[in-house]
């Protein structure tokens, strides 16, 4: 990992330096995506990398290429990762999908990471990724388990925007750094109708399939039989191409839904939230 830093990439690793000072050892609530990378990251430079742990929730929710790729990125940093088992499908609260799902999902991870692993490896604190940004936003309900949780946010607390994570992550070199957002298969379920293994099998059998195919981001939002496919609005059109059109409705089919159709309004950010919270947001 690249550590000489310069001009705003470093003040603003520096600022999340100081948050964390006096915190080692450190857990890091990881995830792979460039937010959790950079904290971990920063965490590493600021405290060593022997006084930090990256805390790796798995559970179905999770795809299996985000986690491969977590441990890769987390190799490049030279941080170890410890996996940690959730089981917030068992949990009737997070199973009925309502707008505070992720809430539940948090609490699961949090509360493992206290009563498994805080003892174990010793850790004084836990911090998770949240950005300034994401500290702005009201379809954010996992924030509240980490206030519960006493969970540490270096990131927003230093005043770190996405814009500005990217920044420093491009300036580390870490393989991340323009890494598409990529939320936990439940979100692709609308709420109110229940997150089950088949269903998070279903949508990443056919998120795979748009990987293969080349495109460089999607979501397959569940609704029953129906994949609803969110594109980056350039690649739309690809969409349509014979060969391809052909390759992607079989392969999302074979992933078990009956009928494939492309959302013209390209990719969502809380397509199902925010609607909810009557709040307007694309992003």
């Amino acid at each position: 990992m690249r550590t000489e830093l310069a001009g705003e990439p470093l003040a603003l690793a520096d600022a999340v330096g100081e948050e964390l000072r006096g915190a080692a050892p450190l857990g890091v609530a990881y995830s792979g995506g460039v937010d959790s990378a950079l904290l971990l990251a920063l965490a590493v430079r600021t405290l060593g990398a022997g006084n930090v742990v990256a805390l790796l929730g798995v559970s179905p929710s999770l795809a299996r290429s985000e986690r491969a790729r977590a441990h890769e990125t987390a190799a490049f940093i030279g941080a170890r990762v410890v996996e940690i088992e959730t089981h917030e499908g068992e949990n009737p609260d997070y199973v009925r999908n309502g707008v505070d799902r992720c809430f539940f999902c948090k609490d699961e991870l949090f509360t493992r990471i206290s009563d498994e692993v805080v003892a174990a490896h010793g850790l004084a604190a836990v911090a998770y990724g949240e950005n300034a940004d994401d500290a702005r936003r009201p379809d954010r309900p996992g924030s509240k388990a980490a206030t519960n949780h006493r969970v540490l946010r270096p990131l927003s607390v230093a005043g770190l925007t996405k814009a500005q994570v990217r920044l420093v992550a491009r300036a580390l070199a870490l393989p991340v750094a323009d890494k598409p957002a990529a939320p936990c298969l439940a979100s692709r379920i609308p709420h109110g109708e229940e997150v089950t293994p088949e269903k998070l099998r279903q949508v990443e059998r056919a998120e795979e399939v748009l990987r293969e195919l080349g495109f460089s981001d999607g979501r397959v939002r569940h609704h029953g039989d129906i994949a609803r496919i969110e594109l980056p609005t350039a690649e739309i059109p690809r969409a349509g191409e014979e060969e391809i059109r052909t390759a992607l409705d079989a392969g999302v089919r074979a992933a078990g839904f009956r009928y494939v159709v492309v959302d013209l309004r390209g990719i969502q950010s809380g397509a199902f939230t925010l609607p909810l919270l009557a709040v307007g947001h694309r992003g």
